[in-house]
């Protein structure tokens, strides 16, 4: 006798409360409406009031925001959440570098880098997505497939934990400790530029976190028709992770040239909104020994950049596990900083840090990708000596 399922009955999935922390200004009023917490006319006032709780205070429980009556606090419980993601690995280097792997879900994990006495006092190296497509060959993190992108609220929420971490609450408006957020961690910002674009209006809103986009910086391998669109929609400060002068050597170094090559690449640049002496761009170029280091290089990197408003960041690779690349030594990259400096750029050779950690420049990668990773290689090894020994045990015929 058959048996058919009364999938009436089967019980509803639970929704999962929407977390306030990614929606903007606009969304959180409407939230509040739909949600039945308050009516349309009150919602600009009980969002502003919200807002103000949740990113300039960093609280994480309604009943902390006393200017709300406390129905309205219980419809906003029953609704929302503002949980933080899970802090799965906190590491501290000797040199004050703080790196935190965030679970943002199940596999789904970042990696945020917090780097002291960078910009105005401290800088937050935070990703915009799971993995990177771009492959770049020098880069740990370009070994990861990817995953997803993150979501704004994803976004903000690894400047939250590290804010968490500072003790840096309510929003300081002197002395603070982070001061400068760059977008120059796992993945590629402009791949996932709407997402990025709505962090950064959050985390610039005077009345929150209160971070200036002249103090935000986006780092980008190139994507040549997002540039134009970057500019227009966060007004936020332009990197270019370069590496290479010439398109032979950058299609080895950042794949991604194979698409958007060198000319068409410099051109999107010169186009860059705002572009100018109070807006320059960073271009970032790693010291590879042997392979990009040599006078010849800095010399054509100079032409490159002629007539753009810029600065070039020199840094000395980060070894990772697996690499075949080296650093230049520290007299090669001073030789190729001082070609540039007569050239007419400043050109900082930037202080490696947090190496101990896996923390510094092109070392990121989720701890749930190197555990798939060493399980991948340990399972490899382990079938490569049983086919070893399958050989060896086998008699040799006459």
């Amino acid at each position: 006798m058959g048996v058919t399922l009364d999938l009436s009955r089967a019980p509803a999935r639970p929704v999962t409360p929407t977390n306030l922390t990614g929606l903007s200004r606009q969304e959180l009023a409407d939230a509040l409406v739909e949600a039945g917490v308050c009516p349309r006319e009150k919602a600009k006032m009980r969002a502003s009031q919200a807002w103000r709780w949740i990113h300039h205070y960093g609280v994480t429980d309604f009943a902390a925001m006393t200017d709300i009556a406390k129905d309205t606090r219980a419809a906003m419980v029953a609704a929302f959440t503002l949980a933080r993601p899970e802090v799965v690995e906190r590491q501290v280097s000797k040199d004050g570098t703080r790196k935190w792997l965030i679970r943002m879900g199940p596999g789904i994990e970042v990696e945020t880098v917090y780097i002291p006495d960078v910009g105005r006092a401290g800088a937050l190296c935070v990703s915009s997505q799971v993995g990177c497509t771009l492959n770049c060959t020098f880069c740990h993190t370009g070994t990861q497939a990817l995953v997803r992108n993150l979501t704004a609220a994803e976004i903000v929420a690894q400047v939250q934990v590290a804010r968490d971490d500072l003790g840096e609450w309510p929003s300081p408006k002197e002395d603070r400790r982070l001061s400068n957020i760059v977008f120059m961690g796992m993945g590629e910002p402009l791949y996932n530029l709407d997402n990025v674009a709505k962090a950064i209006d959050i985390i610039a809103d005077n009345e929150g976190i209160a971070i200036s986009r002249r103090r935000i910086t986006v780092s980008t391998s190139g994507v040549v028709p997002q540039l134009q669109a970057l500019g227009e929609k966060t007004q936020a400060m332009l990197a270019i992770s370069l590496h290479a002068t010439n398109d032979e050597l950058r299609e080895k170094l950042v794949p991604l040239n194979r698409k958007y090559p060198l000319a068409e690449l410099m051109a999107g640049i010169r186009a860059y909104p705002g572009l100018g002496n109070a807006r320059r761009v960073t271009f970032e170029y790693v010291m590879l020994k042997g392979v990009n280091d040599s006078p010849a290089e800095a010399k054509a990197l100079v032409q490159l950049l002629k007539g753009v408003p810029a600065k070039i960041n020199l840094i000395p690779f980060n070894p990772w596990p697996g690499t075949d690349y080296e650093c230049s030594s520290w007299s090669t990259i001073e030789q190729f900083a001082a070609i540039l400096n007569r050239g007419g750029y400043a050109s900082p050779i930037r202080t490696p840090r947090g190496r101990d950690i896996l923390a510094a420049c092109g070392q990121l990668k989720s701890e749930s990708e190197k555990q798939r990773a060493s399980a991948r290689r340990r399972a490899e090894a382990g079938q490569a000596e049983t086919g070893k020994a399958g050989v060896e045990d086998t008699p040799v015929s006459g």
